[in-house]
């Protein structure tokens, strides 16, 4: 099995008034998952002031396996019997592996496509975008006069491929085709 990476995305909707509290319980559950076996990244997208109560977070490992065991283990468990009282639902998450979260289907108990589905999908979907994106983005750069290197040029590069990929291309490129995608043949 190849080591494609894995993810968690975690929902929890705080009851008001509890914020504070849930924040401590981050910082208390943080170091913990990331001394974890196979640690990647965290991530928390934090709820609007006053508006929504949801905390999204996004932990990242270098295997479903070591993902698994974090999610499973002791520690965790522990933590979230200790933050239930902080909750207004349960504690609510989707573990993905790979590029898979690119292609969430629209129903729950749909299966992702193919994974040579997926590849031929996403390269068409990146190749474009690697030739045009540079075009943009190279005057801008230059604009800000951020001296000539591949490695800067690179990062914004493929960090705005990534976004446009993400959050505006694939969930409209895989709905347009998602007949032929989503067909076990």
């Amino acid at each position: 099995m190849e080591n494609q990476g894995a993810s968690v995305v975690i929902s929890h909707y705080i009851s008001e008034g509890n914020q504070k509290q849930y924040e401590a319980w981050l910082d208390e559950i943080a170091p913990i998952c990331k001394s974890s076996i196979g640690f990647m990244d965290w991530q928390i997208i934090r709820p609007i002031p006053k508006v929504t109560f949801n905390y999204t977070v996004v932990v990242r490992f270098d295997t479903i396996e070591n993902l698994k065991s974090w999610m499973e283990s002791n520690d965790r468990k522990e933590l979230i019997e200790k933050a239930k009282p902080l909750l207004a639902k349960e504690d609510q998450y989707v573990i993905k592996s790979g590029l898979d979260f690119l292609f969430t289907p629209e129903k729950q108990n749909q299966n992702v496509p193919v994974k040579w589905k997926q590849y031929l999908v996403t390269w068409s979907a990146i190749y474009p975008l690697s030739l045009l994106v540079p075009l943009f983005v190279f005057p801008i750069l230059k604009g800000f006069n951020l001296p000539e290197n591949r490695f800067i040029n690179s990062f914004f590069v493929s960090g705005i491929v990534v976004f446009i990929m993400v959050y505006l291309l694939m969930p409209k490129y895989t709905a347009l085709i998602k007949k032929w995608l989503y067909d076990k043949k």
